[in-house]
C-alpha cells in the first residue's frame, strides 16, 4: 500500500493580507496530479485542514474540489483535525463520507476506530488522532491524569495500540501535536515550545508509521515518525525550505521505504537586505520581482516612504523592517548626565542622532526644531 503524508493545508489562511487560495488551488491540483502518476493508495491529512473554525464559502469549495481530485485520480483520504479547525464543521457528514472513501477522525472519542483498508499483504489500520484538549478529556476521565499534552497522547496512544493489538494488521496514525526534537524555526505561529504542549516521540513507539501535523517545515524525528509540513509557506521564516508529503511504501511487515514528494512553490519568498538605494538598483535582485518580499532596510535613517518605493520594484513586497547597521546606544550615562547644562535644541539634536544611529537632524530640521521651541517659550 502507499501512502502520501500531507497535513496542515490552513485552506483559508492569508499571507501578509494576501489570499492564498489560488496558489493553494494550484499545489492542490500538482498533488492530485502526483497521486495519480504515482499510484498513491491513500492520501493522509494531519490536522489543520482550514486556517479557521468558520471557513469561508471559497475556502470550503477549495476543499470539496481537491477531496473530488484526490477520489478521482484513485486514492481514499484520511483526515484529521488540527487545533485550527472546527471538529464540528470538519466531521459532518463523517458518516456519509466514509462511504465515499472519505474517512474523517475529528471525534478523540473514535480515536482508537481505526480505517480499515486492505492490500495483497492483509489489512491496514489507519488511527485518526485528533489535536487534543487535555481539558476536554479530564471530565471523562476524571480517574486518570491529563494535564499536559504528553498525558492527553499517551491515553490516545495506549488506546489505540490496545486496539492494533486485538485486531492485528499494519498500523498507521495521524496525530496533530507538537512533538520533541523539532527545530526551533518550524514552530507554527500558536505553539508555545516547552512546557504543557511538549510530547516526546517515544509516546508514538509501537506503531508502523506515524504521521504527524503541527509543524510548518518537513521533519523527521525516527525513520516512522515524521512531519510533513505545511503545503504553502505561510511565514517568512520558512523561506527556502521545501513543499510537499511523504511517500511511504509499506510492505507485509511495516514500512518498506520513505521517499519526499515534492509539491510546486506557486510564489517563492525572499528576504532582501541592504540600503534602500542599493534594493531599488541592483540589477541582480531582478529575479525577486516575483516573489513575496520582506524587506530588511538597513539605512542610519529611515526612509521616507520606503514601501511605496520598494513595491515599484517589487510588487509581491508585503513586510518592511527598518534595521539600521550602525546604532548608537547611547553609552552608559544616564539621560540626567547626558542632558545637564544642554539647551533644549541640542537635546532635540541628540535625541535625533541616538534614533537614527547617529545621524543628527538636517539643516531643514535644525531650522523647524528652533522655530517650534521658540514659539512655546513664547505662549509660555
Amino acid at each position: 500500500m502507499r501512502l502520501l503524508h500531507t497535513s496542515d493545508w490552513h485552506i483559508g489562511r492569508t499571507f501578509h493580507t494576501h489570499s492564498t487560495l489560488e496558489h493553494l488551488g494550484a499545489v492542490l491540483g500538482a498533488l492530485v496530479t502526483a497521486v495519480r502518476e504515482q499510484s498513491i493508495d491513500v492520501v493522509l491529512v494531519a490536522g489543520d485542514v482550514f486556517d479557521s473554525a468558520a471557513p469561508s464559502t471559497a475556502a470550503i469549495e477549495l476543499f470539496q474540489s481537491a477531496l473530488q481530485g484526490v477520489r478521482h485520480a484513485g486514492a481514499q483520504v484520511v483526515l484529521t483535525s488540527g487545533n485550527h479547525d472546527s471538529v464540528t464543521r470538519l466531521g459532518l457528514h463523517a458518516e456519509w463520507l466514509g462511504a465515499a472513501g472519505i474517512h474523517l477522525r475529528t471525534r478523540w472519542q473514535r480515536l482508537d476506530e481505526p480505517v480499515v483498508l486492505g492490500d495483497d499483504d492483509g489489512e491496514v489500520l489507519v488511527y485518526g488522532v485528533p489535536y487534543l484538549e487535555p481539558s476536554l478529556l479530564k471530565h471523562e476521565h476524571p480517574d486518570r491524569r491529563l494535564a499536559s499534552h504528553e498525558d492527553a497522547l499517551r491515553f490516545a496512544m495506549d488506546r489505540v495500540r490496545a486496539d492494533a493489538a486485538a485486531r492485528g494488521g499494519r498500523s498507521v496514525v495521524l496525530a496533530h501535536c507538537f512533538a520533541a526534537g523539532v527545530p526551533a524555526g518550524d514552530v507554527e505561529r500558536d505553539i508555545s515550545r516547552g512546557g504543557l504542549d511538549l510530547v516526546p516521540a517515544s509516546v508514538f513507539d509501537g506503531v508502523d508509521y506515524v504521521a504527524l501535523g503541527h509543524i510548518h517545515g518537513r521533519a523527521v524525528l525516527s525513520d516512522t515518525v515524521r512531519y510533513s509540513g505545511a503545503l504553502l509557506h505561510y511565514s517568512f521564516g520558512e523561506a527556502g525550505k521545501p513543499r510537499g508529503g511523504w511517500v511511504i511504501d509499506l510492505g507485509a511487515d511495516g514500512v518498506r521505504s520513505v521517499d519526499w514528494l515534492e509539491l510546486p512553490v506557486p510564489r517563492a519568498l525572499r528576504v532582501l537586505e541592504g540600503p534602500l538605494e542599493r534594493l531599488l538598483g541592483d540589477p541582480a535582485l531582478d529575479a525577486a520581482a516575483d516573489c513575496w518580499v520582506k524587506a530588511v532596510v538597513t539605512d542610519r535613517v529611515r526612509p521616507t516612504d520606503g514601501m511605496r518605493l520598494l513595491q515599484r520594484r517589487f510588487p509581491h513586497c508585503v513586510a518592511f523592517e527598518w534595521r539600521p547597521e550602525q546604532v548608537d546606544d547611547g553609552g552608559t550615562a544616564t539621560y540626567a548626565e547626558r542632558v545637564r547644562g544642554r539647551t533644549d535644541t541640542e537635546i532635540v539634536a541628540d535625541f535625533l542622532a541616538l534614533m537614527r544611529g547617529g545621524e543628527g537632524p538636517s539643516e531643514f530640521e535644525q531650522r523647524l526644531v528652533t522655530d517650534l521651541l521658540a514659539a512655546g517659550e513664547g505662549a509660555a
